[in-house]
């Protein structure tokens, strides 16, 4: 348990230097920081020393010109602090906001290009808690807390060197308050990483029940489930609030000791201090810039203090962006691969097995089949049989465990992805749509197809006249995920969707399911004929009779393995669960 917190503790502190190198990036605006930094330190040392030059030779030997030279000096302090101090802020703020725009941009494109397994496994919330509060938590780190810290840093060493000049006895009474507040600020951070990781981690699945929530809304209030999801959502939200909690305790633990530290040392200050005056061995006006500088040199103390909190909060927080950031892209592009140009139509699985990340029993086993060029094959079976899987493998979005998947006889890893991938055409069987128009959404994988060519899919997907009935027509914009437009209406505008790409290979993944079977058998009309003038390979996942019928060849899947393959007649003669696997969708019709 030691061991797994200091692995933790190291990786944590390895994600922040990995921060601290992306400013690289920012350098000459950083480094405009650092000497706004440095002017500002260098105003600051200097106005205690006017308060002194102004006491000693202006006050005490009652010289008004003095005085008045001191206090103009004072002003032009005064205004160079202010200038620096918007100087280092301004560019610290610049230099954060590029490295979250970087880390957000590496993050995003990150997960844009991790495979299937990774989605499967991570939960939404989770990402976006990383992609938001983790990026602003290092953000506010970079932009806030650093410069807070090596200002304190630098102040602490400039001010040490003045005061030892000053008086050197008096400035090791002050300076022994740095190391015990060093000693405190490292323990606390030292001690709390891990409930800073917690807190975020609570956020996350606070975000995820919210998230569930927002997306299933109809089925909450269908089932009048609202008070369960509130006591869900509240329980939640009280673990959250009692893990912040626990940081203020251990800040409530830490901060006080430096207080408490830092108003012993200005008491033993002014203390020996005065007895130094008195004995003459000090003047009023070094006294007085003593006094000053005492309160430079606690105030950096103070704002290390209140940095370590935000600087734990985004070590965690770095650790957990670059969990995603370094999270291995399962599927790529193997040494050599080459693009997918042709596709004469001929897929192959040989021997193909199968198990999905973390799952204990494989998917399919031992599946072999070969399609012929332009043929039309559905693929049957009861739920969980491997219909969908075998549809993931064809485009690649997983790798078989053993065996082989072929195109025209050479291996689908020889090809580049996004090659392999713009030749297949596919319908999820879950339908997502984004925010934009109908036209927006149908020419997704074509951005700069035509208003004819959207038309000419539309019609395909029997979509159009409902399109054409609506007041904008293709401008229409399309709610958040879909919502205004039925299941079936979304099926067809995601079948449109893929017929307007260059598919070489169409694959149904039980696409009509939403949709009426009358509109269904249009469709599947509809698609017959352009399979057979596009000359493509099509796989369909079936449920209905009539796509089954019209099927050149029906794969039969079961508990993972190819059991029978066929044309309709020869199945119902010769395999028992086809005719089970139909007449269990005639009955309800009977029924009916």
């Amino acid at each position: 348990m030691v061991q797994q917190a200091e692995l933790q503790e190291t990786s944590s502190i390895k994600s922040t230097q990995r921060v601290l190198k992306s400013l690289s990036t920012y350098r000459w605006t950083s480094l405009g920081a650092l000497v706004s930094l440095l002017l500002l330190t260098i105003a600051n040392a200097v106005t205690p020393q006017l308060f002194r030059w102004g006491i000693d030779e202006g006050i005490t030997q009652k010289n008004l010109q003095i005085v008045l030279y001191s206090a103009a000096w004072m002003v032009v302090a005064a205004i160079a602090r202010g200038v620096f101090n918007f100087g280092q802020s301004y560019l610290a703020e610049a230099a954060s906001q590029g490295v979250a725009y970087d880390l957000r941009n590496k993050i995003f494109s990150k997960i844009q290009n991790l495979s299937f397994s990774f989605h499967d496994q991570a939960q939404t919330s989770q990402l976006l808690t990383r992609v938001t509060s983790d990026i602003e938590q290092i953000r506010t780190f970079v932009g806030t807390s650093l410069i807070q810290v090596v200002s304190s840093v630098v102040t602490l060493v400039s001010i040490s060197v003045v005061l030892l000049v000053m008086n050197w006895q008096l400035a090791l009474i002050s300076l022994t308050a740095v190391p015990i507040t060093a000693w405190l600020m490292v323990r606390f951070v030292s001690r709390n990483n891990k409930l800073f990781r917690q807190v975020q981690e609570q956020l996350s699945n606070l975000n995820a029940i919210l998230q569930e929530n927002l997306l299933g809304i109809r089925v909450v209030k269908a089932f009048v489930r609202e008070s369960t999801e509130r006591s869900r959502y509240t329980t939640l939200n009280d673990g959250l609030v009692k893990a912040n909690m626990k940081t203020i305790s251990a800040i409530r633990d830490t901060f006080p000791l430096i207080f408490l530290l830092s108003n012993l040392v200005t008491l033993a200050v002014f203390a020996y201090g005065g007895a130094e005056v008195i004995g003459g061995r000090f003047s009023i006006g070094e006294l007085v810039a003593f006094n000053s500088y005492l309160a430079l040199i606690l105030q950096p103390i103070l704002l290390i203090g209140f940095a370590a909190p935000a600087i734990a909060q985004a070590a965690a927080s770095a650790e957990r962006v670059y969990e995603v950031v370094d999270a291995e892209v399962e599927i790529h592009d193997c040494p050599g691969a080459v693009p997918f140009d042709s596709c004469g139509g001929r897929i192959t699985f040989e021997n193909v097995s199968f198990r999905y990340p973390g799952a204990t029993t494989e998917t399919l086993k031992e599946v072999s089949f070969e399609t012929k060029p332009n043929e039309l094959i559905a693929v049957l079976g009861m739920t969980g049989s491997g219909k969908s899987t075998i549809m993931n493998l064809i485009p690649r979005f997983y790798d078989v465990t053993k065996g082989a998947v072929r195109i025209d006889g050479r291996d689908i890893k020889s090809f580049t992805l996004k090659s392999l991938r713009s030749h297949i055409g596919i319908v999820f069987q879950e339908t997502t749509l984004f925010s934009g128009t109908i036209r927006e959404n149908i020419a997704y994988a074509k951005p700069d197809a035509t208003l004819e060519q959207v038309i000419e899919v539309a019609k395909t997907a029997q979509m159009h006249d409902f399109i054409s009935g609506l007041a904008n027509g293709y401008e229409t914009i399309v709610g958040e995920r879909g919502v205004g437009l039925s299941g079936g209406q979304k099926q067809r505008i995601a079948i449109a969707r893929t017929l307007l790409t260059d598919y070489s290979i169409l694959i149904l993944d039980d696409s009509t399911s939403a949709v009426d079977a009358k509109t269904a058998a249009q469709i599947q009309a509809e698609l017959d004929h352009l399979m057979r003038q596009k000359a493509c390979t099509t796989f369909v996942v079936a449920q209905r009779i009539s796509t089954v019928q019209n099927a050149d060849r029906i794969f039969l899947m079961d508990k993972g393995h190819l059991v029978a393959q066929g044309t309709h007649e020869e199945l119902m003669q010769t395999s028992p669960l086809y005719g089970v696997i139909l007449e269990s969708q005639v009955k309800p019709k009977e029924k009916k």
